[in-house]
């Protein structure tokens, strides 16, 4: 016997991980398929999908859908790709406007260049000491080890939103802490 939408919700609602494992399998590779369409990256598009179930997961207690399953997770989806797609636009705007900086750090003359780059270097890493032991570790983990959020999430067995609001705290008290140093500390950055 099929579930109905609602039955599935109420189900999933509850706690129940047969029900919600099935949603799952019935639409995570159409949703994949979708998010492609989108993100060009395979990749991307899978993280995307497992993020809204995980988010559908964590929440479910408080679900509320009014509209089908089916609509409610493709537009889950699409949202998520959209900033996925601004998140990787902020990105590449930051990396254009470094590669113009590092380009006209490097055609200067500057003779304390070198020195400039070891005071940022060092300041730098002092700030990153001074973050919490968890948020250091998951902005290091991105950072240094250029791990995705998903896979952070995984080895730490955190939340991939818990992951984010780490990442996001950590560039918060950086960007405080190095508030007289990020135009220099941009160019240090992308010379590395």
């Amino acid at each position: 016997m099929q579930l109905t939408d609602q039955e599935l919700i109420h189900a999933i609602k509850l706690g129940n991980e047969p029900a919600f494992e099935a949603v799952f399998r019935q639409h995570y590779a159409p949703l994949c398929q979708y998010a492609r369409t989108f993100l060009h990256d395979w990749d991307d598009a899978e993280e995307a999908v497992q993020a809204v179930f995980l988010a559908i997961w964590e929440k479910r207690e408080s679900l509320e859908i009014t509209v089908s399953l089916k609509s409610y997770l493709y537009r889950s989806v699409h949202n998520r790709c959209l900033n996925r797609i601004r998140h990787l636009s902020v990105q590449a705007e930051h990396r254009e406007q470094a590669a113009y900086e590092v380009e006209l750090f490097q055609s200067s003359e500057a003779p304390m260049q070198s020195m400039i780059a070891d005071e940022l270097s060092d300041r730098l890493q002092e700030a990153i000491q001074r973050l919490p032991e968890q948020c250091r570790l998951i902005f290091s983990m991105s950072r240094f080890e250029e791990m995705k959020y998903q896979e952070i999430a995984d080895q730490l067995g955190l939340s991939i939103k818990t992951v984010e609001n780490q990442i996001g705290k950590a560039l918060r008290i950086l960007r405080t802490e190095l508030a007289d140093y990020l135009p220099a500390l941009w160019l240090l950055w992308w010379l590395e």
